[in-house]
């Protein structure tokens, strides 16, 4: 399995930035796929998830109205956009993919990509 973020970088206050994860090594479709992020001296968030078939998202409230998860099957790929972006949301944003194999659990993540929001 094999996760790849791209996208984070420097942004202003009020800006947007889209992040991508591009997957392989695993049957895309069949894994509920998600975004964490991790702040300096924080434990690892959940911002937002999609399932298998992207008919359903899930958010973590300070996200909320501002970010948007999606899908590609076809391309193997997940999506956050991020809009209105504040500088709490200066974090190392990991893309995550879960799902079964054989009866078991089958929890994965990316190398993570820093996003900084500062004027």
């Amino acid at each position: 399995v094999q996760l790849v973020e791209s996208g984070g970088g420097l942004v202003q206050p009020g800006g947007s930035l889209r992040l991508s994860c591009a997957a392989s090594g695993f049957t895309f479709s069949s894994y509920s796929m998600s975004w964490y992020r991790q702040a300096p001296g924080k434990e690892r968030e959940l911002v937002a998830r999609v399932n298998g078939d992207g008919g359903t998202t899930v958010y973590a409230d300070t996200v909320k109205g501002r970010f948007t998860i999606s899908r590609d099957n076809a391309k193997n790929t997940v999506y956050l956009q991020m809009n209105n972006l504040k500088p709490e949301d200066t974090a190392v944003y990991y893309c995550n993919a879960w799902g079964w194999v054989a009866l078991r659990p089958d929890n994965n993540w990316g190398q993570g990509t820093q996003v900084t929001v500062s004027s």
